[in-house]
């Protein structure tokens, strides 16, 4: 009688599918999504739903039963290896399963930006590295591989792509995203999310929005800007990415635009980001964000505003802090209104079944699986070839480059990132860094007994120190050239960057954008010996490298190139891969010279009278120095030569739903095969609101054996001439448009006028 008595109770509670019902409808993977989640969504309690809204994290796996009462929303580990975390996750799922009401299975996250962050796994290129490649179907191929690993450890969501726009250099940060330019964000984001989502492993992309301009280079800073402004520049990625690949979710920004908390503001996070730009999955709060709503914003006055602000703004998953906890209660003392604890809990769950959670078998999971494809050869490769396509060919005097080893027999490999392997930030390893390989160990590789190798640091990559200097000096003038690798350090915050002297990455940011510690004296030193200089920057972010332009005899940019990157620099250094990267963010002349985007407005750089002065000519706009970049955005030099030829379009009249097709000839006239990249620049030479210089709409990385000529078609709708107006609304404004074809912002080889009607 008991029995029965308690088994008609859960009925009520409903907590057990009715007698009549064999199968719960939710559970039935041949209806429809949307039917699913109501199905489960009805049965569950307001307890139930709310811990849907949370993240949760434990990484003992003998205590899965014990810590997992009841189902969760979102869970991460990022300290296990590949195979240690596939076991956890393994038997986290089953006991959710089995053991939890309606057997909801937890959406296991990860950070991803440069390969999964589980000890083992492939470390790819940094993001600014990714984005430097100039190749979306290279980018896509990565995620690709990213999706696979994740996917066999039993992770369903990334915590990526960055769609931040890198306008403020001293930000940290300015490493995670793929550069300054809105399209080309907005192409590579695209290609990311795509690349990821094919394997079954849901994109976030973040961090929405306007999070990457934060005043005074300062992470998590006040974000200042317009509404214009907002849809113009920086929720174009955002945009795109919406429409093109459909993100399972969105990650909300710590910071405020104009003054508004983004996670405090329904406008921003529904209105906006779900009614103007269609997103339609959930929404993932970085970590403690709600919370910051008290303690960093002082927004509201206690941890159950925070939480109740922020339901209602649309954030739907509440990360690292405990706000969400308190939503329960709130909603029983009439404090809230149990519609946005089902809104959100419905968005999490359809991402749940969209990614296949429900209908996963037992061994979806499977960890003997983990080592076959984590970190395979066929990735490792993959790796190598986005850390080549990477590299930026910045200065090359007189050919120096490729070394010519009949003139070299010894050389003097001197800084300090030459025997570093630079990840950074969340990429895995440990400060050591040794997963990845060395400039020096791949110069190694490469040559062998061919070549004497001397190496030395000279200095630290942060301090004041300079005692080592005069060694590395001495090596220098024993050796036939020196090469000197110089730039920034960044570690994951997880293996504990502060105490390692990190000078970029998360939460790291520069005052000056002068090489940091003593390098520009190393430079200096080793460029008096004599000997042929050859500067290798690994980095970030762009540095002030106005003395290496004008002093060094070739300068070569290595964004953080993941576990190859040492294998790829000295391909290139020895002319077996011809550099290919070019300049996805501007160089600087000085930090005062900041910001120097090429996208500017007109007003922005240019005067009728002066255009900036230097320190044996005074002038004005800027007294001592120019307001142009020191290397632009497209910049990228080869080891062979490209002409340009045979440039036309499909009209010359457009309405404003056409599409523009652009062809062009490109040449390589020199003796090495190459990769070129032709871009395609708009300007609006009339528009009701201003409009900036130029603004790349359409890019294709083309390789061109030596002697032989292709044709590169380039399009454009026209659409992507839209702009808000004066009144916030988007239009394709008629006039004239010049159409510019060239090998970077500042090397236009082509113009053409069209005319929008």
């Amino acid at each position: 009688m008991k029995k029965k008595f308690l088994f008609a109770a859960l009925l009520i509670c409903g907590t057990l599918p009715s007698v009549a019902e064999e199968k719960p409808r939710y559970q039935d993977a041949s209806l429809p999504v949307e039917e699913r989640v109501e199905d489960l969504l009805r049965r569950m309690t307001l307890h139930e739903k709310v811990l849907q809204l949370q993240n949760n994290s434990n990484s003992d796996i003998n205590a899965v039963e014990s810590h997992y009462k009841e189902s969760t929303g979102t869970m991460h580990e990022m300290s296990k290896t590949a195979k240690e975390a596939a076991e956890l996750f393994k038997k986290l799922q089953h006991h959710l399963r089995t053991r939890t009401p309606w057997g909801i299975p937890a959406l296991i996250t990860v950070e991803g930006i440069n390969g999964v962050l589980q000890d083992g796994c492939t470390i790819f290129p940094q993001a600014i590295a990714q984005g430097s490649t100039f190749n979306p179907d290279l980018v896509e191929d990565m995620a690709e591989a990213i999706g696979r690993e994740a996917h066999v450890i039993g992770i369903r969501q990334l915590q990526c792509p960055v769609l931040d726009i890198a306008r403020e250099l001293r930000w940290g940060r300015v490493e995670e995203t793929f550069g300054e330019d809105p399209f080309l964000i907005g192409e590579m984001g695209t290609s990311f999310v795509r690349g990821s989502q094919t394997e079954g492993v849901g994109a976030m992309p973040k961090h929405f929005v306007a999070h990457g301009t934060p005043t005074g280079g300062l992470n998590c800073a006040y974000v200042a800007g317009g509404e214009r402004e907002l849809r113009n520049l920086y929720a174009y990625p955002f945009a795109k990415v919406i429409r093109n690949a459909d993100p399972v979710s969105v990650m909300s920004c710590y910071s405020a635009y104009d003054g508004v908390p983004m996670t405090h503001s329904a406008y921003y996070m529904t209105d906006f980001l779900r009614g103007e730009l269609g997103f339609k999955g959930y929404v993932y709060s970085d970590w403690g964000a709600v919370d910051r709503l008290k303690v960093f914003h002082q927004a509201v006055a206690t941890s159950e505003e925070a939480a109740r602000k922020a339901i209602i703004a649309g954030i739907d998953m509440d990360v690292w802090d405990w706000a969400y906890q308190t939503l329960e209660e709130q909603v029983k003392k009439g404090q809230l209104d149990e519609y946005y604890i089902d809104r959100a809990c419905r968005r999490i769950l359809e991402a749940k079944f969209k990614l296949g959670l429900f209908d996963e078998g037992e061994d979806a999971i499977d960890p003997a699986k983990v080592d076959k494809v984590v970190r395979s050869k066929e990735h490792v490769a993959l790796a190598k070839a986005v850390a080549d396509e990477s590299i930026v060919l910045l200065e090359n005097k007189n050919n120096i480059l490729p070394l010519d080893l009949s003139r070299y027999k010894s050389i003097a490999l001197l800084g300090p990132n030459s025997n570093y392997g630079v990840a950074g930030d969340y990429g895995w390893v440990n400060a050591d860094h040794h997963e990845c390989v060395t400039l020096f160990d791949g110069l190694k590789n490469a040559l062998g007994q061919k070549v004497q190798m001397n190496q030395l640091d000279g200095c630290d990559w942060w301090s004041q120190k300079e005692d080592g200097i005069a060694a590395a000096v001495e090596l220098a003038r024993k050796s036939d050239i020196a090469i000197v690798a110089v730039g920034t350090r960044s570690l994951w915050l997880g293996r504990n960057a502060k105490a390692n002297k990190v000078t970029s990455g998360e939460g790291f940011d520069l005052s000056s954008l002068e090489l940091p510690g003593k390098q520009l004296d190393l430079l200096k030193a080793v460029k008096a010996t004599g000997k042929p200089v050859v500067v290798v920057l690994i980095t970030g972010k762009p540095l002030v490298m106005t003395w290496a332009k004008e002093n060094a005899d070739a300068v070569v940019l290595q964004f953080y190139g993941g576990e190859q990157q040492g294998n790829a620099m000295a391909d290139v250094l020895l002319g077996k891969v011809n550099p290919s990267g070019r300049l996805n963010v501007s160089f600087p002349r000085s930090t005062g010279n900041t910001p120097c985007y090429y996208n500017y407005y007109r007003t922005d750089r240019e005067t009728v009278f002066d255009k900036g002065g230097s320190l044996d000519e005074p002038n004005g706009h800027y007294v001592f120095d120019k307001p142009y970049a020191l290397w632009n955005f497209g910049y990228g030099l080869s080891y062979t030569d490209f002409e340009y030829s045979d440039f036309s379009l499909n009209d010359t009249v457009f309405s404003a739903n056409g599409k523009l097709k652009a062809k062009v000839k490109v040449k390589n006239t020199g003796k090495r095969d190459g990769k070129e990249v032709v871009q395609l620049y708009v300007h609006d030479l009339v528009a009701s609101v201003s409009q900036p210089v130029q603004q790349l709409k359409a890019f294709k990385k083309v390789e061109v054996p030596a002697g032989k000529e292709v044709e590169v078609e380039l399009e454009m709708p026209m659409e992507e001439l839209s702009f808000c107006n004066e009144y916030l609304k988007r239009v394709v404004e008629p006039g004239d448009v010049e159409i510019q074809i060239g090998r970077a912002s500042d090397n236009i080889v082509f113009r053409k006028t069209i005319v929008v009607k």
